[in-house]
């Protein structure tokens, strides 16, 4: 089956109207040391129906719900999405809209972004959301970048506890600029150990992540209180489980200047690891500040309720110097599906909902102590946490992966020193009796 339209009359007739006499001569200007001289070694080309066989037997190594029990997190999270949500994020008006270009003809996408970053603003509990960012790891990369703007400072602290991924994003980001990263190391407890903090002046913000990648619950008040000692010096508060801010109070009432993370838990499926949603929200002070871009609400001349592109800051709409980040498109579709979830479960329901993920994982935790096994933290925490498997750890492991129990993600390759340790997720959709088999496998 040919997947090229041009026949070859087609391309001879093009490559003659821009005086080229082959196809290699378009590639001319690349240097040969740059160029494969060799033919790909590529396998045999396969039927369509070859294909999806193909496909049907690689997606069956990986160990997923329902066919698997994962009890694991770790940023990525299992949670029932209403029917409601799937049918109206499937309608064509919503599934095929992309970032507003021309924006006053575009005001069903402007409606939603609108609507999407209310209730955005609502759970952060924050002044001002942008319409997304790429994902969790993204926004908090941008809330750093921002609060260097901001203050006019080049070091940043970010807690050991973010997730490591997302730092490792950051990594990236700050590599080639010279300003300074500092990683803030963990207590006993599993919370991050502010200390070491002692340069305030110099600082420009501080990251942290709650609940953090143990689960783990930070005390944000008393950081807060701590870092608006120095005028200047800004609070980052990232997350993984935005559902935790249903029954916790919001980063913003507790003093965050800014609060990013991931947003996939709201509506959107784990989907093998993606797409995400990167939700960004911060004080109305800082609005000019932010990356990305932000739909307000107006009046047109007729006194009619309309939608514009309020605010857009990167570098194809202003000047690439004034430009606060060079992110490209915000995750739309996912945006629109979190506004939905949340639409759907209202404020009660998202209470409701997180109230159940929280006693799920404290009946589990609970069960797991009772069985002999010791959980190293003990700070509070929200819907996942970190056990310490018994003896012969990797063959219990491997043991329960082959009854199709997923039991948690070994940390010893984020952590070292917990080389034993697991870390473990329960949600609304772990039954009972599926958290009673996983404790009677583990201590088994």
């Amino acid at each position: 089956m040919r997947y090229l339209p041009h026949t070859d009359d087609d391309v001879a007739q093009m490559l003659d109207v821009i005086g080229a006499t082959s196809l290699e001569d378009l590639f001319a200007s690349i240097p040969g040391a740059c160029r494969r001289k060799e033919a790909l070694d590529l396998p045999e080309a396969m039927t369509e129906w070859e294909l999806n066989k193909h496909m049907g037997k690689l997606a069956a190594e990986m160990a997923v719900c329902p066919e698997y029990l994962v009890f694991m997190g770790a940023g990525s999270y299992d949670h029932y999405i209403p029917e409601a949500v799937k049918q109206l994020l499937g309608r064509s008006e919503f599934y095929t809209s992309y970032t507003p270009y021309q924006p006053e003809v575009s005001q069903g996408t402007l409606q939603a972004i609108y609507e999407y970053q209310t209730l955005t603003t609502r759970l952060l509990g924050l002044d001002v959301a942008n319409a997304s960012m790429y994902d969790g790891a993204s926004g908090l990369a941008e809330a750093l970048l921002m609060a260097i703007r901001i203050t006019r400072r080049k070091k940043v602290y970010v807690s050991c506890l973010c997730h490591p991924l997302y730092r490792q994003v950051v990594r990236t980001y700050f590599e080639p600029t010279g300003y300074d990263v500092v990683e803030l190391p963990y207590l006993d407890d599993g919370r991050t150990d502010f200390s070491g903090i002692t340069d305030l002046d110099a600082c420009a913000g501080i990251a942290i992540q709650s609940p953090n990648f143990f689960g783990c619950i930070e005390d944000i008040e008393t950081l807060a209180e701590k870092i608006h000692t120095d005028p200047k010096a800004m609070l980052i508060v990232s997350f993984t489980e935005p559902l935790t801010y249903g029954l916790l109070k919001s980063p913003g009432s507790l003093g965050a200047d800014i609060a990013c993370g991931e947003g996939q838990s709201l509506g959107i499926p784990r989907s093998f690891g993606g797409p995400g949603l990167g939700m960004f929200a911060a004080k109305k002070e800082y609005l000019r500040n932010m990356p990305g871009r932000l739909v307000g609400q107006t009046k047109d001349l007729d006194g009619k309720r309309g939608f514009v592109l309020t605010l857009s800051t990167r570098e194809q709409h202003i000047r690439r110097e004034k430009a606060t980040s060079n992110i490209c498109s915000n995750q739309g579709l996912c945006a629109t599906a979190a506004a939905m979830y949340m639409a759907a479960l209202g404020g009660t329901g998202i209470r409701e909902l997180a109230l159940l993920n929280h006693d799920k994982a404290a009946y589990l935790k609970g069960a797991l102590k009772k069985a002999g096994l010791e959980t190293p933290f003990e700070a509070p925490f929200f819907n996942e946490f970190v056990v310490r498997l018994p003896g012969g750890l990797q063959e219990t492991y491997n043991r329960l992966l082959s009854e199709k129990i997923v039991a948690g993600l070994p940390l010893a390759s984020f952590y070292p020193e917990l080389e034993d340790c697991y870390l473990l997720c329960a949600t609304e959709t772990m039954d009972r009796e599926d958290m009673d088999l996983l404790v009677k496998e583990v201590a088994s």
